[in-house]
């Protein structure tokens, strides 16, 4: 079980990325919108998903690789 929060602000391919607490690679604190406690990435994104429907939510390369599509 990890935490995990997303970053409000989006990549240059139009995602926004979940990332773990740990991630090696994380937005700035101020661009972190808390997602919470979750079993797997998998989980977070798609609680993302449902939470922002019209947006494009996809897992970190870096700390979620097993969420991570595009």
């Amino acid at each position: 079980m990890g935490y995990f929060y997303i970053n409000r602000h989006e990549q240059s391919n139009g995602d926004h990325e979940v990332h773990t607490d740990g991630c090696s690679h994380p937005p700035n604190i101020l661009s972190r919108i808390r997602l919470g406690y979750f079993a797997s990435s998998n989980q977070a994104v798609a609680f993302a998903k449902r939470q922002w429907v019209n947006k494009r939510i996809n897992g970190c390369y870096y700390c979620c690789p097993e969420s991570h599509t595009t």
